[in-house]
C-alpha cells in the first residue's frame, strides 16, 4: 500500500477534512456488532504519532467531562438505551464496590443525573453483599462535590434484577469485575450492557490492542495512512510470575526486539494483561532492565486490584507525549457513549515525566470539549483525531465483546 498520509500534520489535516466520511465508515464497521453502552480511551500524542495506550469498557471519569458535552451525550444514552429496550423505563447502575473513593462517586452521580436527563428512572444497584450492613438493604453515600447516592442491595427474581420492590428494565454495568461479582451472569435475564462477559477476570489487554491492530490497518488501507501514525507497537508475553521471576528471559529478549524497531531512546511500558485503575504498569529502557526489575517493581507488577494475579504481559511501545497542561505532561482520554465520541479530558501529572504512566498519583485533570466537531474545523484538528482513534479503539472492543460473550 502507497501512503498518502505519512506526517502527523497530514493526519490532522485529512481528518478534519474528511471527518463526515470517516465517521460513516466507523458507524458501518459497527453496525453489526455489539457496543459498549458506555468507554474510554487513554491516548498518547508524541511528536510523530497519536496512539491509544488503554481502552477501558467501566469507565469512572464522567465528572470529568464538560457539562457541554455531558448535554450532547444525553440523546445518545436515551438512542442507545431505546434501541438495546425499546419500553425501558426502570435504569439500574451496577457500580464498582470501592465506595469509599468519593471522586468514583461523583462519577456516578454525573453518570446517574445524564441517564436520568435522557427520560429514564435510575437506581444505584450492587451484588456485592458486603457492602451493606447486616439486615441492611441500602447504603448512603456523599461524593466528594457533596451529591447524595444511595445504593441499594440488587435482587435476583426469575432472572429479572430488582432494585427494592422495583423491577429493571435494563442495567448499566460499571464494575471491572477484576474480582467477579457473586451472580450467574447466564442465567440473567436483564439486559445488561456492556456486558458482565467482558470484566477483566475474562478480558485481556493483549487481545484489545491485537484487534485495535487489525482495525487500525483496515481504516488506514481504505484511507491510504500510514499505520504507524495511529498505532503504539506491541509485543506480548505469556507465564510470567513476577513474585517468582519467572519468564524474565524471555520478557527481556521480548523488550529488546521490541526496541529494536524503536528510536533510540524509546521505551517500553510493561503492562499486565488484566491490568486496570493504571495498575500493574512498569516503564523499562531495555531488556536488561526488564529482566532485573527489582523487588518492589515486581511487587507492583505480581498482583491487582482486587488481588487478580498477573501472568501475562503486554510489551508497548512508550509514545513520549508532547502534550502540556500547567507544564506538566500530559495526556488525553476520550469518553464514548454506544460507540460515539462524546467528550473528553487531559490527564496531567506533575510527579511524572513525558515518557511515564500518568494515571497514577498526583494527576489531575483539565476538561475539554468535543461535542461540537464538525467537518472542516481546522481548529478543532487534533480533537477531531482524538475522537476518530477512539472510535477506532472502541471498534475493536465490539469485536472482543463479540468474541467474548459468545464463548
Amino acid at each position: 500500500m502507497t501512503s498518502k498520509v505519512n506526517t502527523k500534520e497530514e493526519l490532522e489535516c485529512f481528518m478534519t477534512h474528511h471527518w463526515n466520511e470517516i465517521n460513516l465508515y466507523i458507524d458501518e464497521k459497527m453496525k453489526e456488532l455489539p457496543h459498549p453502552i458506555h468507554s474510554s480511551v487513554d491516548i498518547r500524542e508524541s511528536k510523530t504519532k497519536f496512539a491509544p495506550v488503554d481502552h477501558n469498557m467501566y469507565p469512572a471519569g464522567f465528572n470529568n467531562l464538560c457539562n457541554l458535552d455531558l448535554d450532547a451525550s444525553i440523546p445518545i444514552f436515551e438512542k442507545a438505551i431505546k434501541k438495546l429496550r425499546p419500553n425501558a423505563e426502570e435504569i439500574a447502575i451496577i457500580p464498582e464496590s470501592n465506595t469509599k473513593n468519593t471522586f468514583y462517586l461523583d462519577h456516578l452521580a454525573i453518570l446517574g443525573k445524564t441517564i436520568r436527563d435522557a427520560g429514564f428512572n435510575v437506581h444505584m444497584v450492587s451484588f456485592d453483599n458486603a457492602l451493606f450492613a447486616e439486615n441492611e438493604n441500602v447504603i448512603d453515600l456523599v461524593s466528594f462535590s457533596g451529591f447524595d447516592l444511595r445504593i441499594e442491595k440488587a435482587e435476583l427474581k426469575d432472572g429479572e434484577i430488582y432494585s427494592a420492590k422495583t423491577k429493571v428494565d435494563f442495567a448499566v454495568l460499571n464494575n471491572d469485575q477484576s474480582n467477579p461479582l457473586p451472580v450467574e451472569w447466564a442465567q440473567v435475564k436483564t439486559p445488561i450492557h456492556p456486558t458482565p462477559f467482558v470484566g477483566w477476570f475474562n478480558r485481556q489487554k493483549i487481545k484489545h490492542f491485537e484487534y485495535y491492530r487489525q482495525v487500525a490497518n483496515e481504516f488506514c488501507e481504505k484511507f491510504l495512512i500510514n499505520p504507524d501514525l495511529i498505532q503504539a507497537r506491541f509485543k506480548k508475553v505469556e507465564d510470567v510470575d513476577f513474585s517468582k521471576q519467572q519468564g524474565f528471559d524471555q520478557m527481556g529478549k521480548e523488550v529488546d526486539e521490541l526496541l529494536d524497531g524503536l528510536p533510540e531512546g524509546n521505551k517500553v511500558f510493561i503492562k499486565a494483561s488484566q491490568g486496570t485503575y493504571g495498575m500493574g504498569i512498569s516503564v523499562v529502557g531495555s531488556g536488561e532492565e526488564a529482566v532485573n526489575m527489582n523487588r518492589k517493581a515486581r511487587k507492583k507488577m505480581d498482583v491487582g486490584k482486587n488481588k487478580i494475579k498477573f501472568t501475562s504481559v503486554l510489551l508497548q511501545e512508550g509514545v513520549d507525549t508532547i502534550l502540556k497542561y500547567d507544564d506538566m505532561p500530559a495526556e488525553v482520554a476520550i469518553y464514548l457513549v454506544d460507540g460515539k465520541s462524546v467528550g473528553g479530558f487531559m490527564r496531567a501529572n506533575s510527579e511524572r515525566s513525558a515518557s511515564a504512566n500518568l494515571n497514577a498519583k498526583g494527576m489531575v485533570f483539565k476538561k475539554f470539549c468535543i461535542s461540537e466537531i464538525r467537518e472542516d474545523q481546522d481548529h478543532k484538528a487534533k480533537e477531531s483525531v482524538y475522537s476518530v482513534i477512539a472510535r477506532l479503539a472502541t471498534l475493536a472492543s465490539c469485536h472482543e465483546i463479540e468474541e467474548l460473550q459468545n464463548k
